[in-house]
């Protein structure tokens, strides 16, 4: 397993996340899978094939915590490295949307005529 930091790691914030992960995604399933065959966590490690033809995964570093995903990209920079979490690809995506409907479900719509008002 290589473990080649992505650009911009300048403080060796990924590479401490993928250490204390072990390189392995660290999903429990607020992706939506379950991962039930796999001790209940993700099986992606970073480097290795998940499924044929999609290529190797690329784990990233992100906020463990699923409402933190919805943080802008410069807020999400400035948490701790104990906050954060590796990911693969398709379980941050899936976990992100996951989070990001349940955050609209519970936002209260604006009313139609209110918009109008200046």
């Amino acid at each position: 397993m290589t473990r080649i930091p992505p650009l911009g790691d300048q403080r060796g914030l990924w590479q401490a996340v993928m250490a204390a992960a072990a390189g392995r995604c660290q999903c429990r399933g607020t992706c939506g899978k379950n991962h039930d065959k796999d001790g209940g966590r993700c099986p992606a490690v970073h480097g290795a094939y998940v499924r044929h033809g999609t290529g190797p995964v690329h784990l990233l570093a992100a906020p463990a915590d699923p409402d933190s995903l919805l943080l802008p990209p410069h807020k999400a920079a400035v948490l701790p490295k104990q906050s954060l979490a590796a990911w693969c690809p398709h379980c941050h995506d899936a976990t992100h949307r996951t989070a990001d409907k349940a955050r609209q479900a519970t936002t209260p719509a604006a009313e139609p005529d209110s918009l109008f008002d200046l």
